[in-house]
């Protein structure tokens, strides 16, 4: 079995877990906020988060099943953040992953009730699982690190200096905090964690964290990238939107060659982060590939 081929594997794990996966009283959640939340949940995409936590475990020697849950539960996190952001009040999007957003078919009150319920339950999902019950203090370790990443002074502060960014007026500097903050600080947090999981060493720890930092920046300047040259078609979302709302993206700052040229900056950095690993982290070398070369 090929990287790529254990990607594709890990992919349609994941997929099938989520399925399964709400809240074991799912006949509680009132019927509105349930199909909300599947909706969005289930709408499909790359998946990259919770394969990149399992592909970080697999890397350091961890079970596949011990971190399936922690998989499911970053998509969760990284779903609820998809349906604010899409919101009238943040980026205002009308389609996502070629669908119409959340709050276009529920309403606006239940798509923030649904990012709530996502949020909250994938901390359940964690909880729950059989390593935080044989291993707490590992599942607890990793579970801070995801809630600092996720929270005021990761993804959500990124948000939050992102609003408050007046058109135009956003320095290089800051573009390159809020990106830092509200994509690359998720993806880390799922490299450290798989590693923190899968009993890696403090050394492996901080070289996956370093990977997935330099992933995750290298997925938004490649979003950024796509914002300017890409179609609806291939994007699944409406495109030139922030340069439309005078935001100042990577090619806004520092122009489209120094882009590109970033963009290979990081490809270089990601794959060196993970040079003193053997085979076992060649899924990650390939998952820096596919970032590298999305077209959506």
């Amino acid at each position: 079995m090929t990287a790529a081929d254990t990607i594709a594997r890990l992919r349609g794990l994941v997929e099938g877990s989520l399925a399964g996966s709400l809240s074991p009283e799912a006949s509680r959640i009132p019927s509105p906020l349930k199909e909300a939340m599947e909706y969005s949940l289930m709408a499909g995409g790359k998946r990259v988060r919770p394969v990149l936590l399992l592909s970080a475990g697999l890397a350091v020697g961890g079970e596949e099943g011990e971190l399936l849950p922690f998989a499911c539960a970053v998509e969760y996190i990284h779903t609820y953040s998809l349906i604010h952001d899409d919101l009238p009040a943040m980026d205002d999007d009308d389609f996502r992953r070629g669908k119409p957003t959340s709050h276009k078919v529920f309403g606006e009150g239940t798509a923030i009730l649904a990012g709530d319920a996502l949020l909250t339950d994938a901390f359940r999902v964690m909880a729950q699982s059989p390593l935080a019950h044989s291993d707490p203090a590992k599942a607890v370790r990793a579970i801070a690190d995801l809630a600092l990443a996720a929270g005021g002074g990761g993804m959500v502060g990124g948000q939050q200096m992102d609003l408050s960014a007046a058109p135009g007026s956003s320095t290089a500097a800051e573009v390159d905090e809020i990106e830092l903050r509200k994509t690359a600080a998720l993806l880390a947090s799922c490299a450290r964690m798989g590693a923190i999981l899968g009993g890696g060493s403090p050394a492996q720890v901080d070289a996956l964290g370093e990977y997935g930092t330099r992933l995750g920046l290298l997925f938004q300047v490649i979003d950024d990238i796509l914002d300017e040259t890409g179609s609806f078609e291939e994007m699944g979302k409406g495109i030139s939107k922030d340069r439309t709302r005078g935001k100042w993206t990577y090619p806004v700052a520092h122009g489209m060659p120094a882009a590109i040229e970033r963009a290979a900056e990081l490809e270089r950095a990601a794959l060196a982060a993970v040079c003193t690993f053997g085979a076992e982290a060649d899924p990650l070398r390939v998952l820096v590939g596919m970032v590298r070369n999305r077209r959506h």
